[in-house]
């Protein structure tokens, strides 16, 4: 970047070339008022406070449209200048009150008054309608809006909604909501970007309206998905008043979701877990720490001595920090004496992990989500990022909205994306193994591969090519329902359009042929030489926030911390915690459940992982666990896990401690406590710790703090050993990164793999699902989560989140309910050959004839229930994606 020389009121200055002035001024501290400025939105110059005057000019110019040139000489401060601005403000601050400034003083007019010594117009401002609270997340006040277009810049710029509306002109100008009603009947989607931007109160955050302002902020990570959008956290006395996205968040880049911004109730919600319980005569009865630990320490030792470690199992956590998951398997592997540890990536992304280190030697993510604003082509297969992951599909959206990138979409549904995407292959549920094929078979038959990187870097092209030859895209369209030539259409368009960039969710993944279908998806990108470059590469997108921590620090039957095989790790560990390692196979999560079932396993700790509501077939899970010996759930709320617990040891939330989580991305970045826990809860670490203790084995679990562990962490971690507190204070890092120097690595498989400088490409051939319709259950029901709750519903369920959706839906498609002469909104009885569930309907336009979707983030509907016993062929994840259902109305309901 080149710099330019100039003057600012006098005094000589440099300037990065294509700046604008306002950015120089702002560096300098000199910046001028400037209320329709974001960092986030393109220059506009709607306020025009931010006036300078320039040498040779006879009027002054906008500093945040005008750019710096060589030799300019501006002038910021001048008697025109400094009249003109607080005329314009004092405009301007006829739209507030007095009480305005003290209970928002972060708004950024409000500082503007406060700076230039102006107060208020009036106690109230002039009405422009009454404000309009229909919206349980934002408050709408027209008579406070100084027409500064932020709010419509921002959510067609940023969140790419377009909501927003200004309508008039002049003094007359003002923001409407695209219903032309109430923000609550528009198409808001609740990310809260227009508030944040709002630089008066004319729109704010409605859950914070009756709490003080922030007395202190403290960056942090989001406790919901896998995006890992960094925060500053608001609080006054011991509570969250607000949250608002970090200006400078290298993933989310100043944006967040409506779960990251408002989905924080539960954290002092009164149904937390203030103090350890144990079961005594079927009820659950308070009891001090030391009652608790010694409770759960005799009840694991006794298991082990009379059944040996491996009837024990442990169970780590996603919304677990990083430092405490490394902790977890420490336990189970050094305490418990068995291999029986795993977290729910097993039922989630395993398979993607899995394919991924089988085929490239490393089961992550090959590059950063920078890379969306490098591709060319999205391929997104079973992932709806819109809803699970909304700050990356707005940044994926804002791509396709301005014709910068294509999209091919490969789901059931018609999600948002899909509607903004040149192909949508809408295949039939479990079907992706015959469609992603046939695209490999018009690479080949076309001559569409890279020949040079195929060359180079990928091994057994030949006899791949002879087993494709077969999967024409007529074969594949009889299977998945999509037309011959949009599979060929696709195929062409991915590989024409370099670079191109995978991501995929669990409608890839939670089927049968969940990892099968990864590797079908890695030949796709070796044929195209989509890997070790800027914009392409494969993406798991991740569900939970640490659930790529969690598993990468060892939370795995099968691996130890950094993803390192258990026989390759095992001297290393030894020699590093100075104690033996199992010898056992170890069982993962899903074969302690078979185990507990059928009476082998017989104690099981589980850590932040509500599994009773979150695994498929929910009678056997409950078989598995009310036949327990010992159940020991570490939480913050009393689950459906814990009704069959017999100890309960209230766990801190991420906003109350310190460590690290690892994002879907591969970077770590720091998680800081805001608020001291509620009641008696403590952090994950400090209770594994203690329970070590109580157990004999204390003197492997002594830490001063979270980074103390941390350090452990990077010693037994290779890739991660540059990866200190003290750097992950300046802002995360992706991993390999191995030393303090080393900058970390956004791209994976540049010069070759880890395997070696080649991969080879992986034969998949097709086997079906067993869960199939019949004239008993003629739907094809796959289930997921939806934009407003998450996952067991234990931290979205609560506080104003819950009334944008207040319980989980059946959608099906308008044809299926006219010819069933079922109506939006009735209540109907799901039934699948393994259970039942009732849900209300929903009419949809995103379904397809035959097939049906839900939610399952309600305990009352317990939804997994009707889900079967179907896994991946390769590492056991359930088949969620794909079940068999019939439907009618609830018994009793009248027709």
């Amino acid at each position: 970047m080149g710099w330019l020389k100039l003057s600012v009121d006098g005094r000589p200055q440099r300037a990065r070339a294509g700046e604008s002035l306002l950015t120089l001024l702002q560096r300098l501290d000199l910046a001028p008022p400037a209320l329709c400025a974001d960092p986030r939105l393109r220059p506009a110059a709607h306020c025009r406070l931010c006036y300078v005057e320039l040498e040779g000019q006879a009027e002054p110019v906008s500093s945040c449209t005008t750019p710096v040139a060589e030799g300019m000489r501006i002038l910021t401060q001048s008697p025109a200048l400094t009249g003109y601005r607080r005329q314009l403000l004092g405009w301007m601050a006829e739209r507030c009150s007095a009480d305005d400034l003290t209970r928002h003083p972060d708004k950024a007019l409000h500082r503007e008054l406060l700076r230039h010594g102006l107060r208020p117009g009036a106690d109230a401002p002039p009405s422009r309608g009454g404000p309009d609270e229909s919206h349980p997340l934002i408050r709408v006040d027209p008579a406070r809006c100084i027409a500064c277009y932020r709010c419509v810049r921002i959510c067609a710029e940023l969140q790419g909604q377009f909501v927003w509306h200004a309508l008039g002109r002049g003094a007359e100008v003002h923001m409407v909501p695209d219903s032309g009603t109430s923000l609550a009947e528009s198409s808001c989607v609740g990310c809260g970007a227009c508030v944040d931007t709002c630089p008066t109160a004319a729109l704010l955050d409605r859950p914070s309206l009756a709490l003080p302002p922030a007395e202190r902020w403290t960056r942090s990570v989001c406790a919901y998905c896998g995006v890992g959008c960094e925060i500053e956290v608001g609080t006054a006395g011991e509570a969250i008043v607000a949250v608002r996205p970090a200006p400078d968040g290298p993933v989310n880049k100043g944006h967040l979701c409506a779960k990251g911004r408002y989905g924080h109730a539960y954290v002092s919600s009164p149904e937390r877990v203030r103090r350890p319980m144990l079961r005594q005569q079927g009820e659950w009865r308070e009891v001090e720490w030391p009652q608790a630990l010694e409770a759960a320490a005799q009840g694991l030792q006794r298991v082990i001595d009379r059944h040996g470690p491996d009837a024990v199992g442990v169970l780590g956590s996603a919304r677990a920090t990083n430092e405490e998951n490394y902790l977890t398997q420490k336990f189970a592997r050094l305490v418990i004496g068995s291999n029986n540890v795993d977290c729910c990536a097993r039922v989630c992304h395993t398979p993607s992990a899995a394919a991924l280190k089988l085929m490239l030697g490393t089961g992550a993510a090959t590059n950063s989500y920078d890379d969306i604003e490098l591709t060319r082509c999205f391929l997104i297969v079973g992932a709806n990022p819109s809803e699970n992951h909304p700050v990356l599909g707005a940044r994926i959206k804002q791509r396709l909205l301005r014709g910068a990138a294509e999209a091919i979409v490969i789901d059931p549904r018609r999600t948002e994306l899909a509607q903004h995407a040149r192909l949508h292959l809408a295949l039939r549920p479990g079907s992706n193994v015959p469609l992603l094929n046939a695209m490999a078979h018009t690479l080949l038959a076309e001559g569409l591969i890279d020949a040079g990187f195929v060359a180079a870097r990928v091994d057994g092209l030949e006899e791949f090519r002879q087993f494709v030859q077969t999967w024409t895209p007529e074969r594949a369209a009889a299977i998945c329902g999509v037309p011959a030539e949009q599979i060929r259409a696709a195929a062409r368009l991915y590989a024409g359009s370099a670079p191109a960039m995978s991501f995929h969710g669990l409608g890839l993944t939670e089927h049968t042929q969940g990892t099968e279908g990864v590797m079908c998806l890695i030949n796709l990108a070796l044929l195209s030489g989509n890997l070790g470059k800027p914009g392409a590469g494969i993406n798991p997108l991740r569900g939970q926030n640490n659930v790529q921590g969690a598993a990468h620090m060892g939370c795995d039957r099968g691996i130890l911390t950094g993803s390192v095989a258990l026989e390759t790790g095992r001297e290393r560990f030894e020699a590093l915690w100075r104690a033996p390692l199992p010898q056992s196979r170890g069982l993962h999560l899903l074969e302690m459940i078979d185990a507990a079932a059928a009476g082998r396993l017989k104690a099981l700790y589980v850590i932040g992982f509500d599994i009773a509501l979150s695994l498929a077939n929910h009678a056997h899970t409950q078989r598995a666990l009310a036949g327990l010996e010992l159940l020991v759930v570490q939480d913050l709320f009393l689950n459906l896990t814990a009704r069959d617990a017999h100890v309960f040891l209230p766990a801190a939330s991420s906003f109350e401690k310190d460590g690290s989580f690892m994002n879907a991305e591969r970077r770590v970045q720091r998680v800081r406590r805001s608020l001291a826990p509620v009641g008696e809860a403590r952090p994950d670490w400090q209770i594994l710790g203690a329970l070590a203790a109580a157990m004999g084995q204390g003197q492997h679990f002594a830490y001063a703090d979270a980074e103390a562990i941390w350090n452990e962490v990077r010693r037994a971690w290779p890739d991660g050993a540059g990866l200190s507190y003290a750097r992950l204070e300046q802002g995360g890092l992706q991993w390999p990164c191995r030393s303090e120097h080393d900058p970390g690595r956004a791209i994976l498989h540049a010069e070759g793999f880890a395997l070696g400088p080649s991969a080879a490409l992986r034969r998949v051939d097709y086997q079906p699902s067993t869960e199939c319709c019949d004239a008993e259950f003629p739907f094809l029901l796959t289930t997921g989560r939806q934009l407003y709750q998450f996952n067991a519903g234990t931290m979205s369920g609560l506080g104003a989140l819950r009334t944008l959706r207040p319980r989980d839906t059946l959608d099906m498609c308008a044809s299926d309910a006219a010819r069933l002469g079922l109506r939006d909104g009735e209540w109907l009885r799901l039934r699948s050959r393994h259970g039942w569930a009732d849900l209300p309907l929903r009419i949809s336009a995103q379904l397809q004839p035959g097939q049906l979707f839900a939610s399952f983030h309600d305990v009352e509907t317990l939804l997994n229930r009707v889900t079967g016993t179907q896994r991946d062929r390769v590492t056991q994840a359930p088949e969620y994606k794909l079940t068999a259902v019939t439907v009618a109305r609830r018994p009793g309901d009248a027709a």
